[in-house]
């Protein structure tokens, strides 16, 4: 006898209670137990579920359906198998009740409203956000890594745009509070630190103009642009100082949150939580989508990421079934392709290095200073090798890192580390070439030093001349990538669509490098936290480069590129590119520093004229403040604020620590529940099949 759905769900009464009396519980009294049947069932708070109504005998039935119902509306709403709108329409009606009947305090009641304006405030700012549906509409079609450098590059922006409103507040403004500040030195005011002449005198060609706008000499070299510009002042030298350490603590904060929301991810990624195919499958789909469009971009992001978990998979798969000879085989020749990698990077700083150091030799030669054009390439000779080596090596790295043998997502990290070093280093020694020539090679007792402590008879202003190396390179980079579009990417992709035959094989398909991209980005912020205390406007040169670079890479990523054929780990990219960033402000907080602490600042130009060190202006305005607050603020620096203060972070972090510990544990437990509640479910299922297939022999 075959079963009727009426029958397999609704409980008749001749049927089960023959049932009953021939084998015990019926497959539908167990179907009914299920938390699932009751969901199918459901019709709506305060109704009977399906099928008691229509087959449950006479008021009774009735009443005790009524009263079932009522007894599961008593439970809490995330207990109740009811769609998500019935659940909070039960919630509001629950807690209007409460209310009512003054059972809830006023303290709750208060902490329910924060929690829901915060909710609501958390909803709103990500409605506002940029961009939000172009990020959308590029993870579904281009994958979530694609996504990802989309994210940073936006994230990026805001940072940028938030310190160019502080160093407009407390740079700019304040120059112009106290007066017009003073025009530059006269050609005729000479000091024993030398004379500083920065506007060319005369009339200018255009191609003089162009050099200037370039180089950042000429007219813009005193301008509000560099710190040469802003005068004097004890008022100007406060918050001159002061924005450098507010805009670096809030660059920390934003990248910390970011990192830590990424890590997150990374976690749940790493435990197999949330990778199972099953929870791609049943459980990554928002049933609340409307619309064709939204449909197909979260079917392709679901095709993404099991395509990623897929491909990880196979590689480690493969790499658990290699013998112990392949695995030997394989470790040599990673440590050769290692090796390589060291002998092109040393290659690359060794010709940085030697450009930096013959640039100003080679500005002072005759046919350089009557060749407007040869004058500007040698100008911008370290910016050219660097951005040379930056082009030509990521892609060699690649290429390395595929012969490696490693996962998708293991290999875009080594990518990135390699690169990331090349930029980095490249930069760092940038800056150590500059550090050679102020101080003389470190030392102070040289000839050229020994008057003011700084190298005054080739960089009378110091500070200005690294703020336009920073500016070059800003300019250069934003240069660059506007050249590569233009004259390598839009013909490559013209030629490989013209071309179907071998020629066009042979350009390729073009795919978003995502690790290039990244770096590019964080090399280029690198160079602008290293250069905004030189160069105050660079934060809004940065961001303006940034808004033009979203734009172009959006319209050549939808008219240029393909899909990339092989992905990787969102997550990996979430946690990762804030953290090379972390890297980045790092290495930028040295220089800039040291110029603080240890370098003399220029006798002839910028707020800190005279003084021994730009850092000696803050103990000068501490005495000038009133008795008090100088006590207070030196017993910040004593030991008997610092020793209490290290006592109480290392208490507060044993707390944490132990805290962290202890929810590790309850994860555990919780993992075990789970595990045990599949275990049962599995046991039910066991349970229904054999009722079936023994009520089916019956």
């Amino acid at each position: 006898m075959e079963e009727s759905p009426r029958e397999a769900w609704g409980p008749s009464t001749v049927w089960s209670s023959s049932r009953k009396a021939r084998t015990g519980p019926s497959l539908a009294s167990v179907l009914n137990d299920l938390p699932s049947a009751a969901t199918l069932r459901y019709r709506g708070p305060g109704v009977p579920p399906w099928g008691t109504l229509a087959e449950d005998d006479g008021e009774g039935g009735s009443l005790q359906a009524f009263a079932e119902t009522a007894q599961m509306e008593s439970h809490p709403s995330r207990e109740l198998p009811w769609p998500m709108q019935a659940r909070r329409a039960h919630r509001k009606n629950q807690a209007r009740e409460q209310l009512a009947s003054g059972s809830e305090s006023r303290a709750t009641h208060w902490t329910r409203q924060l929690s829901r304006t915060k909710g609501k405030m958390k909803e709103g700012f990500q409605t506002i956000q940029p961009w939000a549906w172009t990020l959308k509409k590029i993870g579904g079609q281009f994958g979530a890594g694609t996504e990802s450098y989309f994210s940073l590059l936006r994230f990026l922006l805001f940072l940028n745009v938030v310190a160019s409103v502080i160093e407009v507040c407390m740079k700019l403004i304040p120059t112009w509070l106290e007066g017009a500040p003073p025009g530059p030195p006269g050609p005729n005011i000479s000091s024993p630190c030398g004379s500083y002449t920065p506007h060319t005198q005369g009339l200018v060609t255009f191609p003089t103009q162009l050099f200037n706008l370039l180089s950042g000499e000429g007219y813009l070299e005193w301008s509000p642009l560099f710190y040469g510009f802003y005068p004097p002042r004890s008022n100007l030298a406060i918050t001159y100082l002061c924005s450098v350490f507010v805009i670096s603590f809030i660059y920390l904060l934003f990248i910390l949150h970011r990192s830590v929301s990424g890590l997150k991810e990374t976690l749940l990624a790493e435990s197999e939580v949330l990778t199972s195919y099953s929870h791609r499958v049943f459980s990554a789909w928002n049933f609340g989508l409307c619309g064709d469009v939204h449909v197909r971009l979260r079917q392709r992001i679901i095709l993404y990421e099991l395509q990623v978990e897929l491909e990880e998979a196979i590689a480690r798969r493969h790499a658990a079934e290699q013998t112990l000879g392949q695995r030997a085989k394989v470790w040599s020749l990673r440590a050769l392709l290692n090796l390589l990698v060291l002998a092109l990077l040393g290659a690359a700083f060794y010709g940085i290095y030697w450009a930096t150091e013959n640039s100003m030799t080679l500005q002072e030669t005759p046919p350089v200073q009557q060749t407007p054009l040869l004058k500007l390439l040698v100008d911008y000779l370290p910016s050219i090798f660097i951005s040379v080596f930056n082009v030509v090596l990521p892609p060699v790295f690649k290429f390395i890192t595929s012969l490696e043998g490693y996962t998708r997502s293991r290999q875009i990290i080594l990518i990135l580390l390699r690169t990331v070093f090349l930029r980095l280093a490249s930069l760092v020694l940038l800056l150590f070439s500059l550090w050679n020539q102020i101080t003389c090679g470190g030392n102070m007792e040289a000839e050229g030093c020994k008057a003011c402590g700084y190298n005054y008879k080739e960089l009378p202003c110091w500070e200005t001349r690294l703020g336009q190396e920073m500016y070059k390179l800003v300019l250069f980079d934003l240069l660059m990538g506007l050249l590569v579009v233009m004259l390598v990417q839009f013909p490559r992709k013209i030629l490989c669509g013209l071309c179907p035959g071998a020629l066009g094989r042979l350009s390729g398909t073009l795919e978003f490098q995502v690790p290039d991209e990244v770096l590019g980005l964080i090399y280029a912020q690198t160079v602008v936290w290293v250069g905004s205390f030189f160069c105050p406007l660079l934060p809004l040169i940065n961001s303006a480069k940034f808004l033009i670079l979203f734009c172009l890479k959006k319209m050549t990523l939808f008219s240029i590129y393909s899909p990339a054929s092989r992905t990787f780990r969102a997550s990996t990219a979430n946690f990762f590119f804030p953290l090379v960033l972390l890297v980045g402000l790092a290495i930028s907080a040295v220089p800039v520093l040291y110029s603080i602490f240890l370098i003399p600042p220029s006798k002839l130009c910028g707020p800190f004229q005279g003084k021994l060190s730009i850092w000696a202006q803050i103990p000068e305005s501490i005495d000038s403040l009133p008795q008090t607050a100088q006590n207070f603020l030196y017993f910040l620096g004593t030991q008997a604020f610092t020793v209490p203060l290290l006592i109480f972070s290392s208490i507060l972090m044993a707390y944490t620590v132990a805290l962290a510990n202890s929810y590790g544990r309850l994860i555990s437990e919780l993992k075990r529940q789970i595990e045990t509640e599949a275990q049962n479910k599995v046991f039910l299922a066991q349970r229904a099949v054999a009722l079936s297939s023994t009520n089916r022999a019956l």
